[in-house]
């Protein structure tokens, strides 16, 4: 009856996992750039002596879902939404370099660019642009800023755009992604990918189907539902039998 117990018991916290990660999708339905997290579960049977019957369910972790989202029009010419594959640059709060799909940049009050409050990287370091200037984004990431005042339109950066296979993104804690190498290592040196376009005046949407994160969680919780029950049943025998062996 044990293993009966802690086989459930394993489905049943797969069950819990899973149902946190629809949790996180659901509720970045409208996060600008968002990359669905993926889960799954493996069978491990059990091993040892009369356990060949038995099987755990383990988690896991594909990664992400890298498939690009609907893009919106917004005409804000701080608005670009990466075309097809590539990422944005970004300096994190410790200096690190990370990467994201969250095009929605704004200007600090310093002239600083910002996604999310994080510098956005150019060719050498964070892109400054003058304060008050109209500044308009091209397709291969060259900004450009007119002064109030002046015709002049000066070129004053170009966004980082780089693009890393898919395998070899990992996602962080703070929604970013760290660029790995083939030996699984952070990458130090951030290359531009002339491939990579943006779309000014556009933002990119989740990749998150609302339907089909909310037919996830009613699985999941149908999931969780039959190893409760599991439990419950074992429970039930186990008293039967302590009954019948009290009154032997």
């Amino acid at each position: 009856m044990d293993r009966m117990i802690y086989t459930a018991l394993s489905g049943a916290k797969q069950s819990m996992q899973q149902q946190s990660v629809v949790s996180n999708n659901i509720a970045n339905v409208s996060t600008t750039g968002f990359r669905a997290q993926l889960h799954a579960t493996r069978t491990a049977p059990m091993e040892g002596p009369g356990h060949l019957t038995r099987a755990f369910s383990v988690e896991t972790t594909p990664g992400s879902d890298f498939s690009s989202g609907p893009l919106q029009s917004t005409g804000r010419a701080l608005d670009v939404a990466i075309e097809g594959r590539g990422w944005l640059a970004v300096e994190t709060e410790n200096g690190d370099t990370a990467f994201t799909r969250n095009g929605n940049l704004q200007v600090d009050a310093t002239g600083m660019l910002r996604s999310e409050g994080r510098p956005v990287l150019g060719d050498g370091g964070p892109v400054v642009v003058p304060l008050n200037a109209e500044v308009a984004i091209a397709p291969d990431g060259t900004v450009s800023a007119r002064e109030p005042g002046t015709q002049v339109q000066a070129e004053v950066g170009q966004l980082m755009l780089t693009d890393y296979p898919a395998g070899n993104m990992q996602r962080r804690e703070d929604g970013l992604f760290n660029a790995l190498d083939e030996e699984g290592e952070p990458v130090e040196v951030v290359l531009r990918n002339e491939n990579v376009r943006v779309a000014s005046g556009a933002l990119e949407g989740s990749n998150v189907s609302a339907t089909e994160a909310m037919v996830a969680m009613i699985d999941v919780a149908r999931s969780y539902e039959m190893n409760m029950k599991v439990l419950s049943s074992a429970d039930q025998t186990a008293q039967r039998a302590n009954s019948i062996l009290s009154t032997s």
